[in-house]
């Protein structure tokens, strides 16, 4: 029993001298991000960028009321054909609203893309060498809760991969 005792006492002295060993570290990803010039700027750009597609919606959101209101002060007075085409047109301003809609979605995305990808490449390696300079073990991103930085060494996905017989 007291051979136990001891070897219990001697494990847990063990793994807390490892873990302790061990240097964490965190960032607030996006804390870093609102302080970067770099990231102001593509902001601006960005915002500058959806407010000529949003200037252009709303163009046509006015058409689209105008038409609507115009079919429904005339629609008494209109033949049954008449009735059709604008009913047809008014649709068809409503799907190119659409699309146009889905179109700048789309753009604006791809233009974020654009901008933000050398900044967050900019902000990964100076964390990445700030955390390798200051030998931290792990660094962690604390507005998403991700490891950000793992030292390669504590990469067990090679172990993993032996006891699942994966080469």
């Amino acid at each position: 029993m007291k051979k136990s005792v001891l070897l219990l006492a001697c494990g847990l002295l063990a793994s807390s001298a490892i873990f302790a060993q061990t240097k964490f570290g965190y960032i607030n990803s996006d804390e870093l991000l609102s302080v970067m010039p770099e990231a102001k700027k593509a902001d601006s750009s960005l915002t500058l960028f959806a407010k000529s597609y949003q200037d252009q919606l709303e163009q046509m959101s006015k058409e689209y009321q105008k038409k609507v209101q115009d079919y429904q002060n005339q629609e008494k007075t209109m033949t049954e054909a008449m009735k059709e085409v604008k009913v047809k047109e008014i649709q068809q301003l409503e799907e190119r609203i659409q699309s146009t809609q889905q179109s700048a979605q789309d753009k604006v995305a791809k233009k974020r893309e654009e901008l933000y990808s050398p900044i967050l490449e900019k902000a990964d390696k100076a964390i990445k060498d700030v955390a390798k300079s200051n030998n931290f073990d792990f660094v962690f991103d604390a507005s998403r809760g991700n490891v950000l930085y793992a030292k390669e060494s504590d990469n067990i996905l090679p172990l993993v991969k032996a006891k699942l017989g994966i080469k």
